[in-house]
């Protein structure tokens, strides 16, 4: 009998462990499953972005409409030309930054100006980060702001992208580190330096009469940016970010009207150059697409991509017509990198991965075939590796062209109607940039060393170089410097 109390005793107990050890564990969970307290917003990684994309064109140093800038917290807490604090940590409410991106009785919200407002995801992250007291926490080493009045820094030559000589040949704009530098096109004197917000410059271009110049790059995998500048004023007209990633091969109409741009989401696009408004859109790439130039009478607008095509869009209907190369598997060995137009012709030439520069003709007049390339009209002697940059004469009888193999380059001067180089240059730098100035007297190449280099017309041989940004020896000034890749 006391036996069987016993091992009654033991297993009450026993069950009443477990009951308590599956409390305990229901306890857990149920604490486990309680929702956490959100993590506070980052300017840096959340808010930051938004600025950039919506705001900062408007409002940067190079641009402070309303006398307010928004590249940095230390300067978005600071009142504009209203006079009302733009940031009041810790309420929304009483902040204008705030005020001004809602909507107050159904109305349209004040900013962005002239454009969509921000999305409601967007907003309530900006509430939310001036609720919680509006914190900085932009790393140490990101806080060295590059812009108007304080420049970039350079203990090195960035890479030279992208050449252009002004319309009258005494300007050459040169693309470099979150800047263009204007230089004398003889390379004797450094005119200006035009700093903007992108990091990456890819292209630039002169309007056809001079007054302006278009710009087109960003930053790599969150935003691309055309800003177009007043030259003789050296100010900034306006930017624009389009997509989420940088663009590339800017162009003009021949009227100066439109300005055409390749884009990292394989798009073409074009913009009222006098209203930044977007005024066509072609998606038929199906890679980036990495420069434009317009038809002879800008009715159509071509693209090339690293998708291997050259695409003809119509302008007015944003319809895509055609692929005025072939469309074969094989036919083009590898993606298009440049192009550009005959003067006064519906030609164009390209280069790319195959290192051939060619010559087709706008306009399809034959129909379509399996395996042709009907309009091809030349191939022209290959160039060692990639061709990454094609300029015409203004007469259109010669082009240069420039590449790159195995980090070494070389410009090779054509006559467009036979297929050998004039001459050839080689050097041991990339060639990424050319510039044929609309005289004719002025040659200009740059690339991976940072170098510009002036050729002889007639035989290619370099007659100046020069470094078209000014280098600090500096170690306190280079030690926080924004330095090019």
């Amino acid at each position: 009998m006391t036996l069987r109390l016993h091992s009654a005793t033991v297993a009450l107990g026993t069950l009443l462990c477990l009951v308590q050890l599956s409390r305990a564990a229901e306890d857990g969970n149920a604490a486990s499953e309680t929702p956490s307290e959100p993590a506070k917003v980052s300017y840096y990684r959340e808010v930051r972005p938004i600025f950039q994309e919506h705001c900062q064109g408007c409002h940067q140093p190079a641009k402070p409409s309303g006398n307010y800038v928004m590249t940095s917290v230390a300067e978005l807490v600071k009142a504009g030309t209203s006079g009302q604090a733009a940031i009041v940590p810790g309420e929304p409410d009483e902040s204008e930054l705030f005020l001004q991106i809602t909507s107050a009785g159904g109305e349209r919200p004040v900013m962005p100006k002239e454009k969509e407002p921000l999305v409601a995801a967007d907003v309530e992250l900006i509430r939310r980060w001036i609720a919680e007291g509006a914190t900085d926490d932009t790393p140490e080493t990101a806080r060295d702001l590059v812009d108007s009045a304080h420049p970039p820094v350079y203990r090195l030559p960035p890479v030279i992208t992208s050449l252009d000589f002004s319309p009258d040949a005494t300007l050459l704009a040169v693309s470099a580190y979150h800047e263009v530098v204007l230089q004398a096109a003889d390379g004797s004197q450094l005119v200006a330096r035009l700093v903007g917000i992108s990091e990456r410059i890819q292209s630039v271009r002169f309007s056809p009469d001079g007054a302006l110049l278009a710009v087109a790059g960003g930053s790599p995998g969150r935003f691309g940016e055309l800003q177009v500048w007043d030259v003789a004023q050296r100010k900034l007209k306006y930017a624009v970010t389009l997509t989420h990633d940088t663009l590339y091969g800017v162009s003009w109409s021949h009227d100066g009207s439109k300005i055409a741009l390749g884009c990292g989401d394989n798009t073409v696009r074009a913009l009222d150059a006098a209203t930044a408004r977007q005024v066509l859109y072609q998606g038929a790439h199906s890679d980036w697409v990495l420069d434009t130039v317009f038809s002879v009478d800008s009715s159509h607008l071509v693209s090339v991509s690293r998708d291997r095509s050259m695409k003809l869009t119509e302008v007015a209907t944003e319809r895509f017509v055609d692929n005025i190369t072939s469309i074969t598997p094989g036919a083009l060995k590898g993606g298009l990198m440049t192009v550009d137009r005959l003067a006064g012709k519906d030609e164009l030439l390209i280069g790319g991965a195959d290192g051939a520069p060619k010559l087709y003709q706008m306009h399809r007049t034959k129909v379509r075939m399996i395996g042709d390339d009907f309009n091809l009209i030349r191939a022209y002697e290959a160039m060692p590796g990639r061709v990454f940059a094609l300029r015409a004469s203004a007469d259109g009888a010669r082009f240069i062209a420039g590449s790159s193999n195995d980090g070494c380059g070389e410009v090779r001067l054509y006559q467009t109607d036979a297929p050998a180089a004039a001459w050839k240059y080689a050097c041991d730098s990339a060639v990424y940039a050319l510039a044929y100035s609309r005289d004719g007297a002025r040659l200009a190449s740059g690339g991976f060393d940072g170098r510009v280099r002036l050729h002889d017309l007639s035989t290619g041989v370099v007659a100046a170089e020069f470094v078209p940004v000014p280098i600090t020896t500096d170690e306190v000034a280079s030690a926080s410097a924004a330095v090019s890749p």
